[in-house]
């Protein structure tokens, strides 16, 4: 049997793979360093949370609003990045917004995250959606690129949310299908992580992901 892992290869300067199956418990995420979070760092958001084969938000208030659970990277990243984590999603609760995202090309530091997030709602129903964000620095300071909505939009458990960002073209997929996609040239540089919405009461541990991989292209 296999145990959960991580690693980083590092060939050079910005030329960098990342890959978790989250093996400890860790309040909040580093695996070595290897993480800076939302709350710890930026202050104004939440951490991110794991426990053996599971990273997750941990619990955040729904005032003020946009204090999405975040953690990204460390490191120099490769300005061609992509990223993708495997869905879990127990219990899925349309009475709130469960959403699992991806960032790109993001930065956090006290009172300031910027960069891309793709993320998906953990629902199969009409109501879900798949958007790609520009996060623009002080909480609650964002710019949506793209929306779409209809269930082939949302995720489930086992599914495979990915994400890249080449030049100025982000594009998010879902189990390998190219799903959404817009362009923007705010940001040149950054790190890749994940992040999980704000506000979803006692269900922050119902949805995650159960691994991680990252690489600058």
């Amino acid at each position: 049997m296999l145990m959960p892992f991580f690693f980083i290869l590092e060939n050079t300067r910005t030329d960098k793979t990342y890959h978790s199956d989250f093996p400890k418990t860790e309040n909040p995420i580093s695996e070595g360093d290897h993480w800076i979070n939302g709350g710890s760092a930026g202050l104004d958001w939440g951490n991110v949370l794991t426990t053996p084969g599971k990273v997750f938000g941990d619990q955040t208030p729904d005032s003020p609003p946009y204090k999405d659970p975040t953690a990204i990277l460390t490191g120099n990243w490769g300005a061609d990045q992509a990223a993708e984590a495997t869905v879990y999603s127990i219990n899925p609760n349309s009475n709130y917004y469960q959403e699992v995202e991806i960032r790109l090309r993001s930065s956090i530091s006290a009172h300031r995250i910027t960069g891309y997030e793709i993320f998906s709602r953990c629902l199969k129903t009409e109501q879900a959606y798949i958007s790609i964000v520009r996060w623009n620095g002080p909480l609650g300071d964002f710019t949506e690129l793209t929306h779409l909505n209809g269930s082939q939009y949302g995720v489930k458990t086992g599914d495979v949310l990915k994400a890249t960002i080449i030049g100025n073209v982000i594009t998010g997929y879902i189990n390998g299908v190219k799903v959404t996609q817009t362009t923007d040239g705010t940001y040149k540089t950054g790190n890749p992580g994940v992040g999980f919405n704000f506000g979803v009461g006692n269900t922050n541990a119902d949805f995650g992901f159960t691994n991680f991989s990252a690489s600058s292209l």
